[in-house]
């Protein structure tokens, strides 16, 4: 099993990479997750040997969003933009987290900070229940250390990962 390197970043950033890969790992049902910052960014998602690994354990058929981690935070972006944007038509106050329950799967979206999102992808049988849980105390954990510098180094890291280059 590899992580993601870590080599480099800010305890804060490990910190955050040691949170998502504990979500996909402990929780049943967990095929993968992202993290999206406001304008649309993919900022940390999880480890594809690792969510292989935790979806070979649970015996689980399904594969996750087709594609890449990019897939998975564009439909986040997508969702958590049009829920913003149907809370201040209703008026309704900020959003907290959406959930769509679909034959094959499910999706979450739950709000970090500063329009920050958390987006899992979820197998048909996960517990929603236990899913928005460990989503909310990744939430808690994770959502005052979200800072702007935290968001820019962990996205000049993806970058350097997926041009293959190091720190």
């Amino acid at each position: 099993m590899t992580a993601p390197s870590t080599f480099g970043l800010s305890s804060e950033a490990r910190n955050l990479h040691w949170l998502l890969t504990n979500l996909v790992e402990e929780v049943p049902g967990i095929l993968s997750v992202a993290v999206v910052s406001s304008d649309g960014l993919l900022l940390l998602s999880s480890d594809a040997d690792r969510v292989e690994e935790a979806r070979q354990t649970r015996a689980v058929t399904r594969t996750g969003p087709r594609g890449s981690a990019a897939d998975l935070a564009t439909i986040v972006s997508g969702i958590g933009s049009l829920t913003v944007g149907a809370a201040k038509l209703m008026d309704f106050g900020g959003v907290k987290h959406t959930m769509v329950a679909m034959d094959e799967g499910s999706l979450f979206v739950m709000s970090i900070s500063d329009g920050s999102l958390l987006g899992v992808h979820g197998s048909a049988d996960c517990d929603m229940s236990v899913v928005a849980y460990h989503m909310a105390l990744f939430v808690g954990r994770a959502g005052h250390v979200l800072t702007p510098e935290l968001r820019s180094e962990l996205r000049k890291s993806l970058e350097a990962e997926s041009t293959g280059s190091t720190r």
